[in-house]
């Protein structure tokens, strides 16, 4: 089992910062590599043509490795996850009639991008309602795989619900998009980093992360997995670095047809971000080195005696075996007085944040027993 690791970041003593689910701490190590960059584009006599494909490249292959996706020419490098959404909404093959599947209160990124390809082609948005009896996990879970038919194009959602960690049954949604011929693309952007993600196993036809919140790293960078489905797809934009030996300068002008294997086609144009990509890269190696496995056991371990505590005052709280456990919604009881509960978070220093009919807690390997005892004390007023 891992011990709290927040010497490895710049967070006060007193704060209890239980927000990595709004943004993510950066590790000492990523704030080092930012600063670096920073002095390296200060003298660019000193870049490169290495330094425009290396550690992209390196980027790449430390994102594979942590979900296991293989090649790492399967990896795009993108700046949102709206980004990586819309070159999934640019090549899906979609027809009057057909339907996309999604879950209620999604996060909007992975929303807005589908309400327009379907007004586009006269599509059905298929939303499928959360249960509002707990447990829900099961029930809604059930309500997807009963909302997929043989007019359903795409199922998209996340691996967990945004707003309260609760946990969708991929493998499961994953046969049954097959079956039908559906493509299955997951938002793992409040999961993957905190949470084990397996590709191989799982099988989406994309995933797409922004890189802020779980992965650690800067914001505006973020990273894509795209299968087999895209191999021969288009990009959203058409930049010189993702064509076929773009690191020839002096043949730039010899215009390539031929874009870079796989994935390499969708990555943003300036990807070789020299001050970002280093700090991305030093954030999932950071990950790596820990293991997400063991981030998501520190952070069950960490969670178990508080939200036993808070269920006892009458909150409620998916049961462990249906939900992360990195990233939780507590929902209040009635007579809970909303305002006050706010007042004690900030008089203690608590970071949390309220979503939807939850107050979400997201912890990680910074925060520690103290940290929770400081959260609980809110409740108990």
């Amino acid at each position: 089992m891992l011990h709290c690791q927040k010497h490895l970041f710049s967070i006060s003593d007193e704060i209890a910062y239980l927000n990595g689910a709004y943004m993510s701490p950066l590790p000492k190590s990523v704030e080092q590599a930012g600063y670096d960059g920073v002095q390296r584009k200060s003298r660019p006599y000193e870049i490169e043509i290495p330094h425009f494909f290396e550690p992209v490249q390196q980027l790449k292959q430390a994102f594979a490795q942590l979900v296991n996706a293989g090649s790492p020419n399967r990896i795009a490098v993108i700046p949102s996850a709206s980004y990586g959404l819309a070159i999934a909404a640019r090549n899906l093959k979609l027809q009057a009639g057909d339907n996309i599947v999604l879950v209620e209160e999604q996060f909007p990124s992975n929303v807005y991008t589908w309400q327009r390809l379907a007004e586009e082609k006269g599509a059905e948005l298929r939303f499928v309602p959360a249960p509002t009896d707990m447990p829900r996990c099961q029930a809604w879970n059930q309500r997807i795989l009963a909302a997929i038919d043989e007019r359903t194009a795409l199922v998209t959602l996340g691996h967990v619900h945004w707003a309260d960690g609760t946990l969708f049954g991929l493998k499961a949604i994953r046969r049954r998009a097959t079956e039908v011929g559906a493509w299955l693309v997951v938002d793992g952007t409040q999961s993957v980093g905190a949470l084990p993600f397996d590709v191989q196993e799982i099988q989406p036809d994309a995933l797409i992360c922004a890189g802020y919140k779980w992965l650690m790293g800067p914001y505006s960078l973020g990273l894509a997995y795209f299968g087999p489905a895209f191999d021969d797809g288009i990009p959203i934009e058409e930049n010189w670095i993702n064509r076929l030996h773009s690191e020839d300068f002096r043949n730039l002008v010899n215009y390539q047809p031929a874009y870079q294997p796989l994935a390499g086609r969708y990555s943003v144009g300036e990807q070789s971000n020299f001050i970002l990509a280093p700090m991305q890269l030093r954030a999932l190696q950071q990950l790596l080195e820990w293991g997400v496995p063991n981030i998501q056991a520190y952070c069950r371990e960490l969670m178990r005696e508080p939200l036993q505590q808070l269920s006892e005052l009458g909150c409620r709280v998916e049961p462990a075996a249906y939900r992360a456990h990195h990233l939780v919604g507590v929902r209040l009881p009635e007579r809970v007085d909303l305002g006050r509960l706010k007042e004690a978070f900030q008089e203690r220093k608590v970071f949390v944040s309220l979503r939807g009919s939850a107050v979400r807690i997201s912890c990680h390997l910074y925060n520690d027993k103290r940290d929770l005892e400081q959260l609980v004390a809110c409740f108990r007023g």
